[in-house]
């Protein structure tokens, strides 16, 4: 380069070391660092999360303990289990299913 630099040092490497006037600049005209993008949550998603949980602290607190379900409806997360179990162990490629049963 003409000013006497090396070639490899320019503008990316002061982006990534950083200039403190810059970051003095910033503060000074109030601009702070957030932890989050502030897209990524909406207010309204804020508001029923914040419901969400809200309901999760206070409602066991509140509502009377419930029975137990019945036997057959405690068997439905076991099934459930099972289908997902010969699903993770099938072969990756249906032909080889086909295959094997002729």
């Amino acid at each position: 380069m003409m000013d006497g630099r090396p070639a490899g040092t320019g503008r990316a490497s002061s982006l990534v070391a950083g200039n403190d006037n810059d970051y003095r600049r910033s503060i000074s005209q109030g601009n702070r660092i957030r932890s989050f993008p502030a897209s990524y949550f909406s207010v309204e998603s804020f508001l029923v999360l914040l419901c969400l949980t809200a309901s999760l602290l206070i409602l066991p607190v509140i509502l009377p303990p419930l029975p137990p379900p019945p036997f057959m409806l405690l068997l439905l997360p076991i099934a459930i289990l099972a289908v997902l179990m010969i699903l993770a162990f099938m072969p990756w490629d249906i032909r080889d299913i086909a295959l094997s049963f002729m």
